[in-house]
């Protein structure tokens, strides 16, 4: 719609959580933070390596202090069907706690999820780009990383909410499930659009410009043609079928989607039926733990 304003849109869920806590939580341009440095430490010598990261000795060059530090190794190769859906369940968990404190990350991608394979923890890391959510501002869209941005930024629609980083968590998904990373890999941020348009379609691409009032890049009208949905299933091949489920492609379609206010809030996502066997396993385990502590009062 040529000249029209784009049409107001606010998260489906914690929209209030800032206007109802103090200017101090949410003004960080008051706050002064305590920064350390990594700089700081200095390697000196490998130690070892095992299969999930490598160990090396360090100093800390401010007081000559000996440290061990643990280099993690990628990890997408090596991930199991239920690593897959444990590791997505975890970081859902830490998506809906920092969402539940009225904060969007905006940069959610591989090399910001760091996974202890051994212990089975996983960090959400750098929050560099990290913003607080106020229902109806306007955002800058030059966030995320290419391959995990939203078709929300793509477009320019600046009044984007916490379904940014289920789109960027979907797209994780897909490159896992399917063995492909990254999923959309667009040459430039006009291209990236393009790859996936190609996969969801510019039917859907244009009623979600529609919607929302928004007006379209001159440069996209000859690069994006007329694309069909692609259906989730053509993305298996032998060599990926073992990580694909029906509940596995489920979940992915009601991440992926153009309309950010169709995307699957996390604690939504965490309630999907991918996730049964790992709520399953968390539950007998605290099940167990209860038990031992209940034996062991009673001795």
């Amino acid at each position: 719609m040529p000249g029209s304003t784009p049409a107001s849109s606010k998260a489906r869920v914690y929209t209030d959580v800032n206007t109802q806590k103090n200017r101090e939580y949410w003004d960080y341009d008051a706050h002064v933070p305590n920064w350390s440095n990594q700089d700081n430490y200095q390697l000196v010598r490998k130690l070892g390596r095992g299969k999930y990261s490598e160990v090396f000795e360090a100093i800390n060059v401010t007081n000559n202090e000996k440290v061990v530090v643990k280099i993690l190794k990628e990890l997408y190769q090596k991930l199991t069907d239920y690593d897959i859906r444990y590791y997505m369940y975890e970081l859902l968990k830490a998506l809906d706690y920092c969402h539940s404190m009225g904060i969007m990350h905006r940069d959610v991608k591989p090399h910001n999820v760091m996974i202890d394979h051994q212990m089975r923890k996983l960090r959400l890391i750098d929050w560099g780009l990290a913003e607080f959510y106020h229902p109806a501002q306007e955002y800058n869209v030059r966030v995320a990383s290419r391959y995990f941005k939203g078709p929300e930024l793509l477009v320019d629609y600046q009044m984007y909410d916490y379904s940014l980083d289920m789109w960027s968590l979907g797209c994780m998904l897909a490159s896992m499930i399917f063995l492909k990373e990254p999923f959309f890999h667009g040459q430039d941020n006009y291209d990236q659009l393009v790859r996936i348009a190609k996969v969801l379609g510019t039917d859907e691409l244009f009623g979600y410009l529609h919607k929302y009032h928004i007006e379209l890049d001159t440069r996209f009208k000859d690069l994006l043609g007329q694309q069909t949905r692609k259906r989730w299933e053509q993305f298996i091949q032998s060599e990926n079928q073992h990580l694909v489920s029906p509940e596995a492609l489920d979940l992915l379609d009601k991440l992926l989607r153009y309309d950010h206010q169709q995307r699957l809030t996390a604690a939504e996502a965490m309630q999907h039926p991918y996730f049964y066997p790992v709520v399953k396993e968390q539950a007998n385990a605290n099940t167990d733990g209860t038990k031992a502590i209940s034996s062991s009062n009673a001795t």
